[in-house]
């Protein structure tokens, strides 16, 4: 077996600890953690940013509470996670001081970045889907949810029927998009479907009265409604057009770095400190306005926690 690296062709020995290395770190993936590794020893995503001196995150500006900006720096229940896959490359590489950049993505350039090496890593709020796959990995599923809507109260609209002929936003390059769209073509509701650049843009036009009703993941619409100088003016409804998973992404046919990611978010999910960090960021105040989301952790999600796996849903 041939590995390219820098200066040609490893020998039979390197080749031998690099097998090694990649049974230790898919083993780790369940049970363990990595070792450090040598320099010469490693590929793909763990050798470019060794070589870079640098870890790229594709981070979200208003995916409350998962990423976004409070003010003073990215924070968030995913961006925690982010962190701690971080904190083991660090350990992995044997870098204690290694650098992080964060690049803010969108739902429609996160992966074209992400394939473009401008982003190493992205673990936002992007949905893990079976297409998605045939150009980017996932990593475990970290959070379970309902794709649902959110309209003004006084609207009187309670399911998604009751859109047919009206005006709804969405945000761009999201699972959900695709979902309303195919929604609308098989019920013939002649909804107006609008896509917005970014999920607060698209909240935007709701309160703005340009939209009936903002489509997206629970969580989000939830954290929006929360979040908002006047919650009680909006309500969450509808019936879940679908049950999606969240996972961090990252580029395809590298084993050794989904070993590592999976090994930080299986780790976390089974010995509890994953839902301690649900109750963190779902159930207790956060920033930058000190509101709580009170969204109980769901028997979806204790189970994911309990049984890590990286399947899609649809």
């Amino acid at each position: 077996m041939k590995v390219a690296v820098r200066r040609g062709t490893i020998t039979r020995s390197q080749t031998h600890r690099t097998r090694h290395l990649l049974a230790a770190l898919l083993t780790f993936g369940t049970v363990m953690l990595a070792s450090p590794v040598r320099a010469d020893e490693l590929t793909g995503t763990l050798k470019k940013i060794h070589d870079d001196g640098v870890v790229v995150l594709g981070v979200r500006e208003a995916s409350m509470p998962f990423s976004y900006f409070d003010g003073k720096a990215t924070v968030g229940y995913s961006q925690a996670i982010a962190m701690q896959i971080v904190d083991e490359i660090r350990k992995t590489l044997s870098m204690p001081q290694l650098k992080v950049h964060e690049i803010t993505v969108t739902s429609s350039n996160r992966t074209p970045m992400l394939l473009n090496n401008q982003i190493d890593l992205e673990c936002g709020s992007t949905t893990h889907t079976v297409e998605r796959e045939n150009v980017a990995a996932f990593s475990n599923s970290f959070f379970q949810y309902a794709v649902r809507m959110i309209t003004r109260k006084s609207s009187g609209i309670t399911d998604f029927s009751e859109l047919a002929g009206k005006t709804v936003v969405t945000t761009a390059g999201t699972s959900d998009e695709r979902l309303l769209r195919q929604l609308n073509t098989e019920k013939h509701l002649n909804m107006r479907i609008t896509s917005a650049r970014d999920h607060q843009e698209a909240f935007t036009a709701l309160k703005d009265d340009k939209a009936v009703a903002f489509v997206m993941d629970e969580p989000i619409v939830y954290g929006f409604k929360a979040t908002d100088a006047r919650p009680e003016d909006f309500v969450v409804t509808g019936t879940s057009l679908g049950a999606e998973v969240y996972a961090c992404m990252f580029r395809k046919g590298d084993e050794p770095f989904r070993a590592l990611v999976n090994g930080v978010i299986a780790r976390g999910q089974t010995s509890g400190d994953a839902e301690r960090l649900y109750r963190q960021w779902f159930t207790q105040p956060i920033p930058p306005r000190g509101i709580n989301l009170n969204f109980p952790l769901s028997e979806q999600n204790r189970a994911l926690f309990a049984h890590p796996n990286d399947r899609a849903l649809d």
